[in-house]
């Protein structure tokens, strides 16, 4: 599950994408926005400006703006840097591995296996999509489903 922070880093990140090459955006604008809290805004902004990934601008007209082009920000690398890992379970998290509690061995372990797939499968996904890609309010197999 994605963690608050991680989402509000998301929203955060879509609303300057949507702003790109219009200058820099106040932080009060995307706080208001994308309904989340100024204070815990004030602290993903401060972070994501030291990883490089945001240009921040004191005074009047300050605020921030991306580091990079929307199309060079993906969506991967945005949960790994607030999340840590992209993986469900800790026994298959790439930079991350620990044993699970109250488990069979690793190497006998199907649970694990799925795991591991999922993982890829997530990671190949979130890794291909940028801040530039057109993401629409449902899901592209909801026009199957009908």
């Amino acid at each position: 599950m994605l963690s608050q922070k991680t989402r509000y880093t998301i929203r955060a990140f879509q609303h300057l994408a949507d702003h790109w090459g219009q200058g820099s955006v106040r932080l009060q604008d995307i706080a208001e926005a994308q309904n989340i809290p100024r204070k815990f805004l004030t602290v993903i902004m401060a972070e994501m400006t030291r990883e490089g990934l945001l240009l921040s601008h004191r005074g009047r007209d300050g605020g921030y703006e991306l580091a990079l082009s929307p199309v060079d920000i993906r969506y991967g690398d945005l949960i790994r840097l607030t999340r840590g890992s992209l993986a469900l379970v800790p026994c298959v998290a790439r930079n991350a591995h620990e044993r699970c509690d109250n488990c069979l061995p690793e190497a006998e372990c199907r649970l694990r296996g799925l795991m591991l797939t999922l993982r890829d499968a997530t990671a190949d996904m979130l890794d291909r999509m940028t801040l530039a890609d057109a993401i629409t309010l449902e899901p592209p197999f909801a026009e199957e489903a009908a």
